[in-house]
């Protein structure tokens, strides 16, 4: 690694670790010429994800147009950015897993939606009006209808999932399952 104070190509690690959940690995170097120190970051080159837009226009993807979404659709609703962060992370990860690395832009709403209905439903509603290009009141009515549905399914399979447990030590399914 070449040392960006001198230049010389001989340097040493002095510490390493892993970041980024594991995938990347941050290396505090040392140049032997010099003893000038500086951090350098490892990380797994991917093959990059392209976006199918609705026009049928092509782009790299950009977990940054995911984060600004969430973010206005999260404004005064009390989410914490970490939370976002973390949402993003799950979807680009989804995401990464396909093979071929092309992906909809009308999957990668779809994903954040489904993550959305989990951590606000107001956030929901917000994205979904303008992901989904909301032209009326029926459209919220009708999303708002579905989502409530959606609520009540899950309930009810928690529920049920509690009470098939009830006879049995009285453990409780994990809610993450």
């Amino acid at each position: 690694m070449e040392c960006p104070s001198c230049h010389y190509s001989q340097t040493r690690v002095i510490e390493s670790r892993t970041t980024d959940k594991g995938r990347s690995v941050r290396r505090r170097r040392e140049c032997l010429r010099c003893h000038y120190r500086f951090t350098t970051y490892e990380r797994i080159e991917f093959v990059p994800i392209t976006v199918i837009k609705k026009d049928g226009s092509t782009e790299s993807f950009d977990r940054t147009k995911i984060l600004r979404g969430l973010v206005r659709a999260c404004e005064k609703t009390g989410v914490k950015l970490e939370t976002l962060e973390r949402v993003v992370e799950k979807i680009e990860w989804e995401i990464e897993q396909k093979r071929p690395r092309v992906v909809t832009s009308k999957e990668i709403g779809d994903l954040v939606l489904a993550h959305l209905s989990h951590i606000s439903q107001v956030a929901y509603i917000r994205f979904a009006s303008v992901y989904k290009n909301f032209t009326s009141i029926e459209d919220f009515v009708t999303m708002l209808q579905e989502l409530e549905n959606k609520t009540m399914e899950e309930e009810n399979h928690k529920n049920s999932l509690e009470g098939e447990t009830s006879g049995q030590n009285n453990q409780k399914i994990p809610e993450n399952l």
